[in-house]
């Protein structure tokens, strides 16, 4: 019996040395209730699963941060504090032969506990341009609204009346990217309340990206007397994605048909390159930027000459300017006509001239301009600890 367990071990460290004991499969986190931003005193609950392998029976292992926390299939968390916000894994583990094998973590589950009175419910993956994003702003016990402002970077851009708490922002672009709050007003007993959230960020990236192309003289994974060309893009179009053709280009014209590779091997010509990114299905066509290689022959342009218009000619004799001659003062016609004889100069009565009237400057104003449907973020109380309440720590529901 002792020569048989001694046999047992020494199979079982040899096999552990060979054998890893992280499989290749990662758990998967989904959350089954509550959001991955909510009030203090609410409830989420949390499941784990390895769908890549289904047919082994696997526990499951739950850790906020570096710490083990709970065993098993679901993780409930209720009656949060501000204290328990972070970020939750799960792992697979199951015993065999060899030993316990582990799964990869899970992609974390970032939880974040509010103990204010408004959250703004932003999308929790990037928007795309075109689309139509949607925001909710939720108050605390959930009060008849009377009126709803959101702010994007501090500066209002949607005002709605009513009880409705969501947003609905159309056509989304590039410049819709930045950090989202919300302002809820509502009354209560002829008194008014105002709220507004914590921000929020949004992330707004286009579907197909203007395209780098890369050229590589020398790259060792291809023959000496070739070049690779690399089109680089992103390509963030929801799946099923469409396919996305490239083409390369020297000198405008042409080099390969469409392909679905990023990177061709030509041979290396001088010449002017780019490359194209193309999705038929959404109508999208993206240019890369010209890059030369070697020394390109610039093209001779022919300047033609301006015309230059001709001048007019005269439509008649040119006419004689009137004589700046002064005409003379009354009672001189003698002294005109005798040349002779000196002239007295007339006399004149003395000019009274006017009091100069001192200009006083005018002073600068600095008056501040507030763009139009723009309303600067107000100052307001913060409210972002934990919410007033006597409730235990959470607990773990099995």
């Amino acid at each position: 019996t002792i020569k048989m367990d001694t046999l047992l071990f020494l199979l079982g460290e040899s096999l552990s040395a060979h054998f890893p004991s992280v499989a290749p499969y990662q758990a998967v986190i989904e959350q089954v209730q509550g959001a991955s931003r909510i009030f203090s005193g609410e409830t989420v609950r949390l499941r784990c699963s390895v769908p890549e392998d289904d047919r082994s029976t696997w526990t499951h292992l739950w850790f906020r941060g570096r710490e083990k926390i709970f065993q098993g299939d679901e993780l409930v968390l209720w009656n949060m504090k501000v204290k328990h916000s972070g970020k939750y894994y799960c792992q697979g583990v199951r015993d065999t032969l060899i030993g316990l094998i582990h799964t990869l973590q899970s992609i974390p589950m970032e939880i974040d506990v509010d103990g204010g009175w408004a959250i703004l419910q932003v999308p929790s993956h990037p928007v795309l341009v075109g689309e139509t994003m949607s925001l909710t702003c939720r108050v605390r016990d959930n009060p008849k609204l009377r009126e709803l402002l959101l702010y994007r970077d501090g500066v209002e851009v949607m005002r709605q009346k009513g009880p409705s708490p969501h947003f609905h922002l159309t056509n989304i672009t590039v410049k819709d990217w930045g950090t989202y709050s919300c302002r809820a007003t509502w009354d209560v007993r002829r008194r008014s309340h105002s709220v507004i959230s914590v921000p929020a960020d949004v992330i707004v990236l286009e579907v197909l990206t203007q395209p780098v192309l890369e050229v590589v003289p020398r790259d060792p994974l291809v023959p000496a007397n070739l070049m690779r060309l690399i089109c680089h893009f992103q390509y963030n179009a929801h799946v099923p994605a469409p396919p996305v053709d490239v083409y390369f280009y020297k000198d405008d014209e042409r080099l390969t048909m469409a392909s679905s590779e990023k990177y061709v091997v030509v041979p290396p010509n001088p010449g002017r390159y780019r490359c194209k990114a193309k999705v038929s299905v959404l109508g999208l066509v993206k240019w890369s930027e010209s890059k030369d290689f070697g020394q390109v022959k610039e093209t001779k342009r022919i300047l033609h000459p301006i015309p230059q218009p001709r001048a007019p000619r005269p439509l008649g004799p040119a006419a004689t300017p009137p004589s700046l001659t002064p005409p003379p003062a009354i009672g001189s016609t003698t002294a005109w006509a005798t040349s002779q004889q000196p002239v007295k100069a007339p006399t004149y009565p003395p000019t009274t001239h006017a009091p100069r009237t001192s200009v006083q400057p005018v002073a600068e104003s600095h008056t501040t301009v507030q763009p139009k449907n723009q309303t600067a973020l107000p100052k307001l109380i913060d409210m972002s600890g934990d919410f007033p309440d006597s409730l235990d720590d959470f607990d773990v529901i099995q």
